[in-house]
């Protein structure tokens, strides 16, 4: 059976797949070559080099996360790219260093930043909060994955588990053991529910200074 024919999307798509079972590290014109069943020089009539390639990735990451529509209320369009954001970068952990760290940003980063700033300013943020908006979303919500897939919890390990596992806390570290005990042992406790409430600190506090603007 003959292949579909290559192009910059199904390269692209391959590298994705590459850098899914490897790391971004594992991504090269060979591997991703490898990954299609074709000689690592056929790709470059299809993307012009490795980093060409990586402007691509980021571009795959940004077309599937929430573009913020002008025309919604721009908190609840935050929140939805938020989630979605969470949601896509928790499935493809190597996009977190690639993201913001392009020289030659591809056509849909470019799309989906002018759309996130479009939206603030639709709804009457100033240019320079929209930009800070714009920054401490995206920090807080990449912060948030970054430390969601790092949490060192064994498979099927739940938070009780791994908190049996520390020993007494109690006398040395009395605030700690307080915070355990209230918030984690015998709660059913989860790390990732954090991010709603998170979010709505970070949104809550940008609405106060938008309105006292």
């Amino acid at each position: 059976m003959s292949r579909p024919p290559l192009s910059p999307d199904r390269v692209v798509d391959a590298a994705s797949r590459v850098a899914d079972a490897s790391g971004l590290a594992g991504v090269s014109m060979r591997s991703v070559g490898r990954e299609l069943g074709v000689e690592a020089m056929s790709l470059y009539h299809h993307v012009a080099s490795k980093d060409a390639l990586l402007d691509g990735l980021a571009d795959w990451v940004f077309q599937r996360i929430a573009t913020p529509s002008p025309s919604g209320p721009w908190r609840s369009e935050m929140e939805e790219r938020a989630r979605s954001a969470r949601a896509v970068l928790a499935a493809h952990p190597w996009g977190l260093g690639l993201l913001e760290s392009r020289r030659s940003p591809g056509p849909a980063t470019l799309d989906h930043h002018d759309a996130v700033l479009g939206c603030l300013r639709a709804a009457g943020f100033s240019v320079a909060l929209a930009g800070h908006a714009f920054s401490v979303l995206d920090a807080y919500t990449y912060g948030f994955v970054l430390t969601e897939v790092n949490l060192p919890f064994g498979p099927g390990e739940s938070a009780d588990d791994f908190v049996a596992g520390l020993g007494p806390l109690a006398d040395a570290h009395p605030h700690l053991a307080e915070m355990v005990a209230e918030q984690v042992v015998g709660r059913d406790y989860a790390y990732g529910d954090e991010f709603d409430y998170g979010l709505a600190l970070v949104l809550d506090g940008l609405e106060a200074r938008f309105a006292a603007a």
